[in-house]
């Protein structure tokens, strides 16, 4: 790719037929000092303004006892469906702030934290969501299965889980867009006016990806193996390197929903973060099957993604030189 960088009297541009999304960092409005007081604005949405928002979806479910529930974090307390509501009550505000951040400091589409295109390509997004479900449901059910057949158990509840089946894909898919959005999207752009390096920008936001997730159940229960593993090498390092590779988060966004609907709606694992009346359940978690599991299903899902799926060529590619970035 080729990139040429002019100075004018609008700022610095790049003119070039085949933009990345981390170029469109340079799209806009796009100082230092705005990514982070960018940070700061979606930071505080998501942690103070989110909590907000779960304590009062704690109170309209069970009242004073709800609230009291959360507020000593035993989401349990609210039932399978209440905890998972309460627990993704802040992505909304989370997804919200990212918004504002990037329409009003940064003055650029929302698309840009995806793609360079025009329109988002969500024949990839799909090829993503296919080529990681897939090996999630064979590795994850089927060995689960064969390997531990005693904690594996059937939901025989259809009945709450139909119902649970719509509310779980749209809420599911607030949270994972939305962290692709952040942790992919506007992370790795923030770090690249740091520094362009591929390796340096797909360290930053596995770093920046997995500690959030340390304090998750599954993250103490499991040790480093579930950390490194589960949180730290796929989905962050591999997630990312994939989106460096292909030049949108796009494939990033389906993969990060097939891996969470995956575990909301096919096998949820008891004792995680987000226990739900899944179709089938796991009574003990396993943080070296976890991990092993991982494993095999990278190449598997590389396998797809890259060999029986084919790149979307549909979309032109936006030229820089049709934006004009402000300094």
């Amino acid at each position: 790719m080729r990139i040429k960088a002019t100075k004018g009297k609008h700022g610095i541009r790049t003119e070039g037929k085949d933009a990345t999304y981390v170029e469109a960092a340079r799209w806009g409005k796009h100082r230092r000092w705005q990514y982070v007081l960018g940070l700061v604005v979606i930071l505080s949405t998501w942690l103070v303004v989110g909590s907000v928002g779960s304590a009062i979806v704690a109170l309209a479910l069970d009242g004073p006892e709800g609230f009291a529930a959360f507020r000593r974090a035993d989401l349990a307390a609210l039932g399978s469906v209440g905890s998972f509501l309460v627990i993704m009550a802040g992505f909304p505000f989370f997804l919200a702030g990212i918004l504002l951040t990037v329409s009003l400091i940064h003055r650029r589409p929302l698309r840009t934290l995806i793609t360079a295109r025009e329109k988002i390509s969500w024949t990839r997004v799909g090829h993503g969501f296919v080529a990681w479900f897939v090996p999630y449901c064979l590795i994850g059910g089927l060995g689960q299965y064969l390997f531990y057949p005693d904690t594996l158990s059937f939901n025989s509840d259809l009945t709450t889980f139909a119902l649970f089946i719509p509310l779980a894909l749209v809420i599911t898919a607030i949270q994972t867009t939305t962290e692709e959005l952040f942790f992919r999207g506007y992370i790795v752009q923030g770090a690249s006016l740091v520094w362009t390096n591929p390796v340096f920008l797909a360290l930053v936001s596995a770093v920046i990806f997995t500690l959030p997730h340390l304090l998750n159940p599954e993250a103490i229960a499991g040790g480093w193996l579930t950390v490194f593993f589960s949180y730290f090498l796929v989905p962050g390092l591999l997630w990312t390197i994939i989106s460096l590779i292909d030049g949108t988060t796009e494939l990033a966004i389906g993969v990060h929903f097939a891996n969470n609907i995956g575990g909301i709606l096919v096998i949820n694992a008891a004792g995680t973060v987000v226990t739900t009346p899944a179709l089938f359940t796991v009574s003990e978690y396993h943080a070296t099957y976890g991990a092993l599991s991982v494993l095999v299903a990278v190449p598997v899902f590389l396998a797809i993604a890259y060999k029986v799926f084919k790149r979307d060529e549909a979309s032109e590619p936006v030229s820089q030189s049709r934006r004009k970035g402000h300094q």
